[in-house]
């Protein structure tokens, strides 16, 4: 009881409320480039909503996913995870490799969206990863500080480049 204790009096989030809140940033980000009008701030938006999501991925499938597997035995659901993060990954690289001129971009843009929505409503559902996550044994206050630590070396290296 004192780790936990002593985890809250420094506002570190556990895993799953660091991903939710990755997810919430996303939701927002999404929410702009609907709204947007302007080439240039979609272009910034769709950039931000990429890095983020490329992290966000790499992230949960080197440290979140793994650990999951070992504490709840539950393939299923892992599996599911990583095949939708492999059509994503594939849909951010178009989205990178183009720009608001090209036709298709909004609708890449949007059908992303739609695809990262129905993940986070897979991980966030009563039955889903995160409720799962916090029934089993997983230390998430710990693996809270490894997302932490991964995602800014993670968003260091993709703001050098």
């Amino acid at each position: 009881m004192a780790t936990k204790n002593a985890n809250h009096t420094l506002k570190s989030p556990d895993a799953v409320a660091l991903l939710k809140s990755d997810h919430r940033q996303v939701e927002q980000w999404f929410e702009e480039f609907e709204k947007a009008r302007s080439a240039k701030v979609k272009q910034r938006l769709a950039t931000e909503i990429c890095n983020a999501l490329r992290v966000h991925t790499e992230i949960e499938e080197e440290i979140f996913y793994p650990a999951f597997l070992q504490a709840t035995k539950d393939a299923d659901m892992h599996h599911e995870a990583v095949v939708e993060h492999d059509g994503a990954k594939k849909l951010i690289a178009e989205i990178e490799e183009s720009d608001p001129s090209d036709d298709y971009f909004d609708s890449k843009v949007h059908v992303l969206s739609e695809m990262i929505k129905h993940h986070v409503k897979e991980e966030e559902k009563p039955d889903g990863m995160f409720a799962e996550a916090r029934k089993s044994k997983m230390d998430l206050a710990a693996l809270g500080q490894q997302l932490r630590h991964r995602k800014a070396e993670l968003m260091e290296t993709a703001e050098a480049t």
